[in-house]
């Protein structure tokens, strides 16, 4: 039953309600309350009669069909595409008559000469070389010697102007780090320009070093033999590179260690 009240719906048929106590007297007009109660017509333990799933069939129809057959699609004629045929040719019979007369050989491309790469040519390769004079190494010696001093002398100098050094007070300048620096200069000059085959001085004179050997190549390990020979033999006054005034080829004793020749570069 639905207290008007409250609106608390309960099952048992009472005369208050259980939530609120209103009395159901109490109101103007009474509601019927539905019948919630668990109830069948069956005794107890008695099935439950079934409940109907389906409609009640009317006719004779059974509620599945086999659907109908597909109609069959309408044929187009197309029509039947031409095959080409292979023409037939008389067999040609074998002779050994071969016309060649007419035909002419395919001239062969002509050949450059090409240089394999990764193989360097040796420097004396190109064909003999005329051995430069005593007179040529001598001036190429004396350009070298003054382009060295010159650029000593601007190191000096420079030295001199950022230390705040006047000419009469040189002798402040430490000598030792000075002096060290200006023959790592002076070497380094020689070691790059004869890895090189031309110091500045040769490059004036129109001379080159080449290996001695055809096959042999002017590297930094013979740069450095060449130059430290020259030097040792520099150091007595000039008096070791006599040795190239009296040979015919002019080699001096730093050019046979080092395996090298002094030749023209013009030629």
């Amino acid at each position: 039953m639905k207290c008007p009240k409250c609106s608390y719906l309960g099952l048992d048929d009472l005369e208050r309600c259980r939530n609120c106590g209103y009395e159901f007297s109490l109101s103007e007009a009474a509601v019927d309350s539905p019948d919630l109660r668990i109830r069948s017509d069956s005794g107890f333990g008695e099935p439950l009669p079934a409940l109907p799933l389906f409609a009640p069939a009317t006719d004779d129809q059974p509620l599945i069909t086999r659907p109908s057959p597909p109609r069959a699609p309408l044929s187009v004629r197309r029509s039947t595409p031409d095959v080409a045929r292979m023409r037939t040719s008389p067999p040609r019979t074998a002779t050994l008559d071969l016309d060649l007369d007419d035909v002419e050989a395919p001239e062969p491309p002509a050949r450059t000469p090409t240089v394999p790469v990764g193989i360097p040519v040796p420097q004396g390769a190109e064909g003999p070389r005329e051995d430069a004079g005593v007179s040529l190494r001598l001036l190429a010696v004396v350009v070298d010697s003054v382009i060295l001093l010159a650029i000593d002398a601007a190191v000096i100098y420079f030295t001199m102007q950022i230390c705040s050094v006047s000419a009469s007070e040189l002798s402040l300048l430490p000598k030792v780090p000075l002096t060290a620096f200006l023959l790592v200069q002076n070497i380094g000059y020689l070691l790059a320009f004869t890895a090189g085959g031309q110091t500045l001085g040769k490059m004036a004179a129109g001379l080159r070093i080449v290996p001695a050997h055809a096959g042999d190549s002017l590297d930094m390990g013979c740069a450095v033999k060449r130059t430290v020979a020259w030097l040792v033999l520099a150091i007595p006054a000039g008096l070791g590179l006599l040795s190239a005034c009296f040979t015919r080829d002019h080699r001096g004793l730093h050019d046979r260690f080092a395996g090298t020749r002094v030749v023209r570069a013009s030629v």
